[in-house]
Order: structure tokens, then sequence, then C-alpha cells
């Protein structure tokens, strides 16, 4: 695999101390070699030490080597917030291999069968029937057409009371006299993201790469081996997969949210002592609403929520500091970790108005919109291009995305629009990639669009985002028909679940248009739609996409409905 390491740079991060031969393996071992039995990971049923997060470890990574998997291979992890997802990355750090857990509930099992093979992934670990349509179609069934997938592990969904239970208990004790892989500049983390066109890229990080970004958020917020870190993002996701490598780093205490829904998120945070917080501003919201129903005017020991995905209200921003949690407003990328971030100690203006610093070992700067290669000055809106010890080594199997993501400086230009004031604090003003973030969910127009466009009666269609006080954004499909034609929501989403859209990116408000604006060049002129709906010339009607299980073997089916108010039940 192709990277972007070169001999200058390695030589520069190890003089400064930002990076070193350790691996997150060998940080885990030693955890477990001077405090066997301090907690490493807890789930809903109960706890896991270091001893046996690590036992478990060497004894996965035994099983993967016997059965032909390779240095450099990649073992694909596809699972709700579980700690078999720490077994699997320390095995993976162990052996060398590459650990990919970014596949998502919301893939649909030809997504992830895709991904599979775009990876040549050689190991699958996955719970029966999980994903967006695991009801339907059978994920272990496909995954014989993978021909280089060497070894599956199907995990049974986890039930409540499975206090105890031996991870990986199929898995015999062995392989203990395998090498151990020794270098921290190997990719170790694979995570697909995607761009504006909604077409993943692989993103590459090694250990080095992943710890400091994580050594920097430690020492920042005071997180140590004392520590119990609750994510309530998914460890699929970057958010949380950076609140496991944070919790390994210094032998701190993960909490997975396993929990069913509706259950108290305040009453966890207490039970399980928790200090610092992951997660998106909805989150925070429903945590908010939780303490004020209750009139708690703190919750237990928490002290600080790292708030990303998207940016917090100004007013939950005052709220949490009301009840003595410390928000961290911060801006960060799969590509780049959470480098930017505020403070303990900062005023709580920059925190509710602000992105923060860049943290030790990384730079931000603002370059001309019209020339990446133009720096412009304090206060001027610009592109914002990165560069530090926790940037990413490049895209897997995709050498011209890499190249084409820096300007001739080596500067990687985010595709996101900001300024920054003289002290440094970064503030996001906008961003170039047409995505809609739904709590925290990175939705894909372009997908939506695609497939929309697949249908007879469509001439026309824009997937645009509506404002929402808790998700901040869902999506609203705006569709102009044939001529002579119509069409109506429940249709349409009828028409997106047969073509694969997972329910999780289904659009929840519909628009019937008589015409949809185009530019000179033809494209469409979404602007237009989106200032309309705001403005409240144009009112889009509330619509739910509703899957059920199938009644027949092949697993099809669900239900449009309609509404007259925006859809619940998130």
């Amino acid at each position: 695999m192709l990277t972007t390491l070169s001999k200058p740079q390695l030589a520069a991060n190890y003089a400064s101390g930002l990076w070193c031969d350790e691996t997150v393996y060998a940080l885990a071992l030693g955890h477990a070699q001077r405090t066997p039995d301090a907690p490493a990971g807890r789930n809903s049923s109960g706890v896991v030490s270091y001893g046996e997060l690590v036992e478990a470890a060497d004894r996965l990574a035994a099983d993967l080597a016997a059965a032909g998997v390779a240095p450099g291979q990649r073992v694909a992890v596809w699972m709700p917030s579980r700690i078999e997802t720490m077994v699997a990355l320390l095995a993976c750090s162990r052996n060398g291999y590459v650990c990919c857990p970014s596949l998502h509930r919301n893939h649909t099992v030809a997504e992830i069968i895709e991904l599979v093979e775009r990876m040549h992934a050689a190991a699958v670990i996955t719970e029966r029937g999980y994903g967006a349509d695991g009801d339907r179609h059978d994920f272990l069934k496909a995954l014989e057409g993978c021909t280089g997938v060497r070894r599956v592990h199907a995990l049974p969904p986890r039930r409540a009371g499975e206090v105890g239970e031996r991870l990986f208990p199929a898995i015999a004790a062995g392989g203990d006299d395998l090498p151990v892989a020794q270098d921290a500049n190997a990719v170790l983390y694979l995570a697909f993201t995607s761009g504006t066109t909604g077409r993943p890229k692989g993103v590459m990080h090694s250990a080095n790469t992943l710890l400091a970004n994580a050594r920097a958020i430690v020492a920042d917020w005071s997180i140590d081996r004392h520590s119990v870190i609750y994510t309530l993002s998914p460890l699929s996701h970057n958010l949380g997969f950076g609140a496991m490598i944070a919790a390994l780093l210094v032998g701190a205490e993960l909490v997975v949210h396993d929990l069913p829904a509706r259950s108290s998120i305040a009453e966890r945070i207490v039970e399980t002592g928790t200090t610092f917080m992951f997660g998106v501003p909805t989150h925070a919201i429903d945590l908010l609403r939780e303490l004020e129903a209750r009139g708690w005017s703190e919750v237990g020991k928490l002290k600080g929520f790292r708030i990303s995905g998207a940016a917090a209200p100004r007013d939950v921003v005052a709220r949490l500091l009301q009840h003595g949690v410390v928000p961290q407003s911060g801006y960060g990328m799969t590509e780049a970790g959470s480098h930017h971030y505020t403070l303990p100690d900062d005023d709580p203006e920059l925190i509710v108005s602000s992105s923060g610093r860049a943290c030790r070992g990384f730079e931000v700067r603002i370059w001309s919109t019209e020339n990446p290669e133009i720096e412009v000055p304090a206060g001027t809106v610009g592109q914002i291009g990165s560069r530090g010890a926790s940037l990413m080594l490049g895209y897997f199997d995709d050498q011209s995305a890499t190249e084409g993501s820096f300007n001739a400086q080596g500067w990687f230009m985010t595709g996101d629009l900001g300024w920054m004031d003289e002290a440094g604090y970064l503030r996001i003003s906008g961003r170039k990639k047409d995505v809609i973030i739904r709590g925290g969910h990175n939705i894909y127009p372009a997908r939506i669009e695609a497939l929309a466009m697949r249908h007879r009666d469509v001439e026309r269609v824009a997937a645009v985002p509506v404002a929402d006080e808790r998700l901040g954004e869902r999506v609203c499909l705006a569709v102009m028909p044939v001529a002579g034609r119509t069409v109506t929501g429940a249709q349409m989403l009828e028409h997106l679940d047969a073509e694969g859209l997972s329910k999780f990116d289904m659009p929840e408000y519909f628009l019937l248009l008589d015409d949809i604006p185009l530019t000179a060049s033809g494209k469409i002129l979404k602007r237009d739609i989106i200032d309309r709906v705001r403005a409240g010339t144009l009112v889009p009607v509330s619509v739910r996409w509703q899957s059920k299980p199938a009644t027949g073997s092949t697993g099809e089916g669900g239900t449009p409905a309609m509404a007259a108010s925006p859809a619940q039940g998130d």
C-alpha cells in the first residue's frame, strides 16, 4: 500500500516526540501486565479487565494467523458497539493486520460486500443479522462469494444478562510463539468515508497518527488511567474509535453505548462513574432534556463532553456549562483526527463561538477559495488546509485521490470553509462538500439523487437539508416529475428502498415541484430550494419509511407513511 510517509517526515515527528515506537497492542499489553484487573471495557452487562482483553486479543490473533491471514492484510469488522471491536483492533495491532471497523449500522449487506471486496479483506468479524437490511438479506451467505476471505467470525447478538461471557469463546488458547508486530508506522486502521459523490474512500492511519492526536487530547483534558470514557458515538465512527484509542493509550475504562432505546443516559453516566464523554450534538440535547426533566443540577462525575459531527448549538453549550459539564467544541475529520478543540479553561464565549485551536503537533492555515496556493490573512474566509502528526497516510488503493488532496506546499485541503482569528481560534463557516448531517450521521445527497433519477416518472430531483432543532438536519427530497405525470412521496420511498438505499438515509420530507431551476451550466440550483424552504414559501410534507420483516423467503418489504408533522422516534 502506497502511503505519504517520507524519511524527513519520520525524522521530524520522532525528533519532536510526536511519534514513537509503541504500538496500540504494546500499550494494552503494558496495562495488562501492570494492572491486569483494571477495567478496560464496559457494556450494559458487565466489565472486561485489561488482562481479559489482551488474553482474548492473543487468542484471536493466533486464530487469524492459523487461517492464513498475513501481515498487511485487512480484517473487516461489522457489528454494533461491542467490546469485541477492541479485541479485534488489538489482535490486528499484534499481528500487523489492518483493522477496518468503520462499517456502519446504516450500511446494507450489498454495500458491505462491496467494501469487503474493495479492501480485499482476508477476515471478517460480524454480528449475525446486523445492518440496515440484515433482517432481509443474509450477509454470511453473500460473503461466500468473496473468495479472498479466509476466516469469518459471526457472533450472536449479545443479550442482556450475559455477564462474564468470555470474549470469542469459540477460539481456543494458542499462538504464544507468534512474533509480535513492532512497526508503529505500518497501516493499522482503515476507515471508509466519502466525498461529495458519496463514493467511499479508505483513509489509512498508523498507530503513530492515531496516538499523536490521542496524546494531545488526554494531556489537554487531564484524562488518565483513572478516567472513565463513555462514547455515545458507535465504535464504527471515527469519533467513537478515537474514544477507544484514548482509553487504550492511558489505560482508562471505555464504556460502550449499547443501551436499549429510551434508556436513561443520565443514570448510565452516574452508574459507570463516567468522567468524559464523546458524542454528537443530538446526544448532548437528549442528555440535557433528561437532566432538566429530572431537575438535576449536575450528572455524577461527568466533567467534559467532546461534541463533534456537527456544530453544537449555542444554547446547548451554555446549558451544559450550567450543569457542571465543560463542552469540548472542536473540528476534525477522519483524515486528520480531532485536531482542533477548545480547552477546559477557555472562555465560555470561545467554546460557544469557535472550534478551538490546533492541538500539539498539528497546524491549520486558511487558503483562498479560488486558489489553494494562496494563504489568506486572519479573519478571511477560505479553504481549511491542515498538516501534522495525526494526518492520514493516504487513501487506500487510490493514489490519485491522495495526491489530489494536497496543495503544492503539502497542505491537506479539507474541503471545508472557515476563518481563523489572530489567536488561532477556528470558525467553520460552511462546507464545500455536499453532505447532510443528521444527528452526526453523514448522508450523501448525490447517492439519493442518483437512485431517485432511476424512477421513470422523475425529470429532476434534489436532496436538500431541512433544519431540525434536535438532529441538526433531515433530508428533503424535491422532485420535478416528467411532464404529464406525477409521483408521491410514498412512491419515491418505495422506489429508493427497491434501489438499495439504506433506511437510515431515507428522506423524511418530500416536495413535489412544477419546476426545479438550473444554473447557467445546467446544474440543479439547490440553493433556491433551500432558501425557499427556510423562508416558508415552500412547505415540505413529512414522510417516513417504515421497513418490516419479510414474510417470504426474499425478505423484501416495507411501508411508506405520510404524516403532517416531522417524523419522530430517533
